[in-house]
């Protein structure tokens, strides 16, 4: 995806120029900042394709950045820290970061998460083109409505994530199927989860909070022991409209 803008948003000096060498070697425009205001006001004057996004920032910490860009855009945002307890992931994740590193990092790394957010984002606006003639699929109280990538509960609209609406559709368009951790992580994020699913937990988390009459007890996203997860529908209770 060469020529696709790159925010980064970090106060280390040394960490900010060894990502913009090797994003601009990939042929990204890369746009930096060192605090989490300006960050915000870029994040809206130059509609960035991606954002890799630190948490110890001057003026606004990392997680409100992302939870205020979250108001107005679900531009992919990968979180690089060096805060790496799984509170601070979880959090990172809760209030809509699509990824999280820990620092210190590998630089080839970053680059194949960079490549894999930005082609998953092509390939999902291309799939939103396609899908104003989709479907609406329609189970005991929850609606999912392709074309318009809007999801109600009970007659009441809930926001989703870029992340949580694919996630969500790649579950229940395969109703029952068993998918296991890394294959589903794989499959949504666009490359290995290398073994640390946490991200995909963290989102399943998210999306039964959110889809979820009680989301301690799912009957929607089920949890499938010693595999993974899957979408559980009873024969005959799922409906599609095309």
């Amino acid at each position: 995806m060469s020529g696709s803008k790159i925010l980064v948003v970090d106060d280390e000096a040394d960490i900010t120029e060894l990502i913009t060498l090797y994003m601009e070697r990939e042929g990204y425009a890369v746009h930096t900042t060192d605090n989490g205001e300006d960050a915000v006001h870029m994040a809206e004057s130059i509609s960035p394709d991606m954002i890799l996004l630190d948490i110890s920032l001057k003026h606004l910490d990392g997680y409100e950045v992302c939870k205020q860009i979250r108001t107005v855009s679900n531009v992919p945002i990968l979180f690089i820290s060096c805060m790496s307890d799984d509170t601070d992931i979880i959090h990172g994740l809760t209030v809509g970061g699509d990824d999280y590193m820990t620092k210190p990092f590998s630089p080839s790394q970053l680059v194949a998460r960079v490549k894999a957010h930005l082609r998953r984002q092509s390939v999902n606006e291309q799939r939103s083109i396609e899908r104003m003639t989709g479907e609406v699929l329609q189970l005991d109280g929850l609606v999912i409505d392709l074309p318009a990538r809007t999801v109600h509960v009970r007659d009441k609209e809930v926001f989703l994530s870029a992340k949580e609406f694919e996630l969500l559709v790649r579950l229940a368009k395969t109703p029952n199927r068993a998918f296991a951790l890394d294959d589903l992580y794989t499959i949504v994020w666009g490359h290995d989860s290398m073994g640390d699913t946490r991200t995909l937990m963290v989102h399943i988390s998210n999306l039964r909070k959110k889809i979820e009459p009680d989301p301690a007890n799912p009957i929607y996203i089920v949890t499938v022991r010693g595999v993974g997860y899957k979408f559980n529908v009873k024969e005959g209770n799922l409906h599609v409209q095309r």
